[in-house]
């Protein structure tokens, strides 16, 4: 389709400012608590994603009123009147996002029952959605597999649990935090994953009504309560946009200021871009910014010119190195000097994206096995998860097709370093994550037009 493709002429570096909003991670989560409230609910700072319309649409069905607030950004969600949908309307969303399956323990706490239609999502390696279907038997759900997806039903209501998660999965912790809120009971949650997002979460729940201790250890402890009610809630900001334009700025030489993005949420991130060579500055909210009281703060990154340099690095849970940050990161990998490593310890097919980057031009080999010592999820299975980047190396234009979002914005990285004009082509990918993309690049000067 000619109408999903980008021709970015390449070669000039990215200078400007920029913002990004809430966090894409947390926005659509906060949008799926909003069911679990007896009273409407009010989120700001939501990014115009394609997310976040796959959601509006899913509550609509159920019969939660969403509308503009008067705010830019504002998003009111009034779910006073939930009901059921039909098995026909639920499936026009099938494929579309993997975000269904978290509105199980919401829709069985309403409805008494709920159904889930196939899901989507990145094809980035198999999510397995087996701890959330055996989480959700251990509340007391029925689960019913057919053809066109899963029935679920409560019919003695949800009771607390003790869980243990195989793997510190974000969207299991979720899974559990939206069930276990109105469980009658105890929950206790072990193996937790502890993203910035899932502590955003917990904090709009608690706001809700909830009680949630988070305790050393990855342990999460959820006393249930009988309702809930609506919330106010700014999310934190998208660090994952954040880095992705950081690394923009790296790999063309730029200077790229992200406005509202924040220290506390990516300082793994920043510990390495200082590593690499790159320069930052940080500047909080309270701080004067041109003689304005109270404006914005956020991050300006730059590559402060001579050469970039060589690192070695794993992908991890958090605190470790997010795995949403390593593709747009390795294109500026490709332009330092020496041999990078990335290991890649959360999917399993999550380098594929490295093929077009060596079409370009890049030095990029990569292997099965695990270069390096972080605990891996899959190890010595014959997944191709370790790359090795040698650089610098001159890119230069090629076509390029999107597997998917985070290697979408990789792509584009490195059509906008290489010299010469390139065609990128299923661009329309990365309006799941990124807002406003196209008007960003062309206030940071970028040279992209549509055919």
């Amino acid at each position: 389709m000619t109408d999903d493709v980008l021709i970015v002429h390449g070669g000039t570096p990215l200078q400007g400012q920029i913002r990004v909003r809430g966090a894409k991670n947390l926005v659509s989560k906060a949008m799926v608590a909003a069911l679990l409230g007896e009273s409407p609910s009010r989120l700001y700072d939501v990014p115009r994603i394609r997310d976040v319309e796959v959601v509006s649409g899913l509550l609509e069905l159920h019969g939660v009123k969403v509308t503009a607030g008067a705010e830019d950004g504002e998003l009111v969600m009034d779910p006073t009147n939930v009901e059921s949908a039909s098995t026909d309307e639920i499936n026009v969303h099938a494929g579309s996002s993997r975000i269904p399956i978290l509105l199980c323990g919401p829709l069985l706490h309403r409805l008494g029952h709920a159904f889930i239609p196939d899901l989507g999502g990145c094809h980035i390696g198999p999510r397995p959605i087996d701890f959330h279907i055996q989480s959700l038997r251990e509340f007391g759900a029925v689960v019913d597999k057919t053809p066109e997806g899963m029935h679920l039903s409560a019919p003695n209501g949800l009771h607390g649990a003790k869980l243990e998660l195989p793997y510190p999965s974000v969207g299991a912790t979720e899974q559990v935090l939206l069930t276990a809120v109105r469980a009658e009971g105890v929950t206790e949650l072990r193996n937790a994953a502890i993203e910035p997002e899932i502590m955003d979460l917990i904090c709009i729940l608690q706001k809700m009504g909830a009680i949630i201790t988070v305790h050393t250890d990855r342990v999460i402890e959820i006393q249930g309560v009988p309702r809930l009610y609506g919330y106010e809630h700014k999310p934190i900001p998208d660090r994952i946009e954040a880095a992705s334009w950081a690394a923009a700025a790296l790999a063309t030489r730029g200077e790229i200021e992200v406005l509202g993005a924040r220290q506390a949420d990516m300082m793994t991130f920043l510990n390495v871009f200082r590593s690499i060579g790159g320069e930052l500055k940080i500047t909080d909210d309270r701080v004067a910014r041109d003689g304005i009281t109270g404006a914005q703060g956020g991050i300006k990154f730059w590559h402060p010119g001579g050469e970039l340099k060589a690192v070695a690095l794993e992908t991890d849970v958090h605190p470790g190195f997010m795995t949403d940050w390593q593709q747009p990161l390795v294109v500026a990998l490709t332009q330092a000097h020496g041999i990078s490593i990335m290991h890649e310890t959360v999917y399993e097919q999550r380098l594929g994206y490295t093929e077009a980057l060596n079409t370009m031009g890049a030095t990029i080999q990569v292997y099965r096995d695990c270069l390096g010592g972080t605990p891996c999820r899959f190890g010595r299975r014959n997944f191709m998860h370790s790359a090795v980047i040698a650089g610098p190396s001159k890119l230069h234009a090629a076509d390029l097709r999107i597997p998917d979002l985070r290697a979408g914005f990789a792509h584009l990285i490195a059509a906008l370093a290489a010299e010469g004009t390139s065609r990128v082509y299923g661009v329309d990918l990365i309006k799941r994550g990124y807002e406003d993309f196209e008007a960003k690049l062309a206030a940071l000067g970028a040279h992209v037009e549509r055919p």
